[in-house]
């Protein structure tokens, strides 16, 4: 990590949301406006391979807690801290923070940290992670709920809450990349 006295000038815009909320999609909507995109879950797979683990969703939910166990509520913002250093771009996004302690470590070292929140009801969520069929996603109602319970229990609510931006992500993918680009405009206007 680089050690600097003064905060970087590099506009960061955080995507938080549950599980199927639409986080990846709104990422790559802002990424397909030529934005980098970094996600926290990203360390979280890179960290499971590294121990040879398969990503399932036990593993992954697993992982995520021995992770912070080990390293502090904040570590996948630490990891992340190099990799965004290392981009040379002024606007960066960053898909999947967890916990307030995640954009309050962010915020020690950036001056321009944007939080959005990207809200779906559960039942719109479970349906999505049903279609996704990604190897940590859920296969019950049963699973489903209980990876809600972790996520929320490590602090995205919180995330949430207190997000700068909320996007109602509840219809078609042109209904969210419409409503997502008009908080862009506002999130740059300001």
């Amino acid at each position: 990590m680089i050690n600097r006295r003064i905060k970087s000038d590099k506009k960061l815009i955080v995507i938080a949301g549950m599980p199927g909320s639409g986080k990846a999609l709104s990422s790559q909507i802002l990424k397909s406006l030529g934005l980098p995109v970094l996600a926290f879950g990203d360390i979280v797979r890179d960290e499971a391979k590294k121990r040879g683990l398969k990503p399932t969703l036990k593993n992954m939910g697993m992982l995520m807690i021995k992770m912070r166990e080990e390293g502090g509520a904040a570590i996948m913002a630490k990891k992340l801290i190099p990799k965004i250093d290392k981009l040379n771009s002024s606007l960066i996004v960053l898909e999947g923070a967890r916990s307030i302690d995640e954009i309050n470590e962010l915020k020690k070292y950036y001056k321009n940290v944007i939080t959005i929140a990207i809200h779906s009801s559960p039942k719109t969520r479970y349906k999505r992670l049903l279609n996704r069929k990604r190897s940590d996603d859920p296969k019950s109602w049963k699973e489903f709920k209980e990876r809600d319970e972790r996520e929320l229990k490590v602090g995205l609510g919180h995330v949430i809450a207190l997000a700068d931006k909320m996007v109602i992500n509840e219809g078609s993918i042109e209904k969210l990349e419409k409503e997502l680009k008009r908080v862009f405009k506002e999130v740059m206007q300001n």
